[in-house]
């Protein structure tokens, strides 16, 4: 009797192993260094600037260890920047071209810098990431004459943009300043789920850009109603926020001028972080939800969104 419930007792635990040892094996994730770019805006300057124990990181809902945070100023944080203009843009935008034009040429020196136009689904680029600033504000031009909604989709040609992004260098700040409607004239009605946009955001996310977009209508009919007006401001804040940049836009109409929104791209630009995190890996890349708050008096703009992959860095 006793033997046979020994028996009984062994079958039971060499089974729990088997369970506890399958469902081990049925979840391999792993902890892996996570990276991204974050945008802090203190309401008053604080000597020290913001402190790490200060923030608090969930990716997917639950809490996750922050392992570095660093400001992100001087030469040794290298910025690559492109400014990406919508081709159907009204030709009103060249009240805007000396302003452009002195937004490029007042970047930090070694600032990389390079103009794209929106073009038939593509990010069409005058040349290339460069620190010779006046050579780049020398490629702008009036958006070509052609039909309105002449670049397709604004996702279409982000998302070529993140995917072409014409440098290697994955220690430098990717930004994109894009001027357009963002209506998406292959989906001309309001959707949050457009699939061009969600694309666009995944793209973005892998590519690690950080986008600012400023509102300037495109030619045509369509473009005067209140509906478009509504439709692309609300689809580029969705991209903006989902990248951790910020969006323009005055009213209904276009803005007087731009030179309030470049100036606060440059106080942007001068308070961002890099944040170092822990999180869960599995055998394949995933995209995974951040949400990054601060215990101070400060507004913070960090990507919604993170690509997370084995081995990541």
């Amino acid at each position: 009797m006793f033997v046979q419930k020994l028996k009984a007792a062994t079958l039971f635990a060499a089974g729990s192993l088997l369970v506890a040892s399958s469902a081990f094996a049925a979840d391999p994730r792993q902890q892996v260094q996570g990276r991204t770019v974050v945008t802090i805006l203190p309401e008053k300057e604080t000597p020290g600037g913001i402190p790490q124990d200060a923030l608090h990181l969930k990716l997917d809902g639950k809490e996750t260890n922050i392992t570095g945070f660093a400001p992100l100023r001087g030469p040794q944080s290298k910025v690559e920047m492109i400014v990406l203009i919508d081709d159907g843009a009204r030709s009103s935008l060249g009240t805007q071209m000396n302003d452009i034009a002195k937004f490029i040429q007042n970047q930090r020196p070694d600032v990389k810098m390079a103009v794209a136009y929106m073009t038939n689904g593509r990010a069409a680029l005058t040349g290339p990431l460069t620190t010779d600033h006046a050579a780049t504000a020398g490629q702008l031009h009036l958006p070509l004459p052609g039909t309105p909604g002449v670049s397709a989709s604004p996702y279409f040609c982000l998302s070529d943009l993140a995917n072409h992004w014409p440098s290697a260098d994955r220690n430098a700040r990717r930004q994109v300043v894009m001027i357009t409607d963002g209506v998406d004239y292959y989906d001309m009605r309001y959707d949050p789920e457009d699939p061009y946009v969600q694309v666009a955001i995944e793209d973005s996310a892998r590519a690690h850009l950080m986008v600012y977009s400023i509102y300037w209508r495109n030619r045509g009919r369509f473009d005067r109603t209140l509906y478009a007006n509504d439709d692309g401001q609300n689809l580029l804040l969705q991209v903006t926020q989902a990248t951790g940049g910020h969006s323009y836009w005055e009213g209904l109409g276009n803005p007087v001028d731009f030179v309030p929104y470049f100036a606060d791209i440059d106080r942007r630009l001068d308070n961002q972080y890099e944040l170092d995190f822990m999180a869960a890996a599995g055998n394949k890349p995933e995209m995974q939800t951040l949400k990054l708050t601060v215990s101070a008096r400060a507004k913070v703009d960090a990507p919604q969104q993170v690509y997370v992959h084995p081995g990541a860095d």
